[in-house]
């Protein structure tokens, strides 16, 4: 035979901590997946940025000047940067957020980097469209 004791107040106040947010476990781990795929997203950029400006040194190019590649590549490498570093800084914003039990989805994320990724792909095809092959390439079909 088990004895019942009554529940004390330090047992009801455990209890309601754990039913304000039952999946709390669940939506930390949601987070740090959230913020590696950001994280994988800032590396990619970067090393499309640096991959952009490398191209020209396995290419001798038939104006001796720099050209913008490395301007573009220099953007991308940046907007990886600031990613890795607004994707941190959410992390933890949401982190408390799921602590408290306060966590509201925002837009303003999606929209930027949407935005950010539309103009880098913008330039890229600007980039693609505009820098004239070597003739010498075997790129062009004869």
């Amino acid at each position: 035979m088990q004895l019942k004791l009554k529940p004390t107040e330090e047992d009801k106040n455990q209890k309601k901590a754990g039913r304000l947010n039952p999946s709390r476990v669940r939506d930390h781990l949601a987070n740090e997946r959230t913020y590696l795929a950001w994280m994988r997203t800032g590396i990619a950029l970067l090393g499309f940025g640096v991959v952009i400006v490398r191209l020209r040194a396995f290419q001798v190019p038939l104006v001796p000047r720099p050209g913008n590649g490395w301007k573009l590549g220099l953007v991308f490498s940046l907007v990886g940067l600031i990613t890795v570093w607004l994707s941190t800084g959410h992390y933890f914003a949401v982190r408390r957020d799921i602590e408290e039990d306060t966590y509201e989805p925002t837009d303003r994320w999606v929209l930027l980097f949407s935005l950010a990724v539309m103009i880098l792909g913008a330039g890229v095809v600007y980039f693609v469209f505009t820098t004239s092959l070597d003739p010498m390439s075997p790129l062009i079909p004869e």
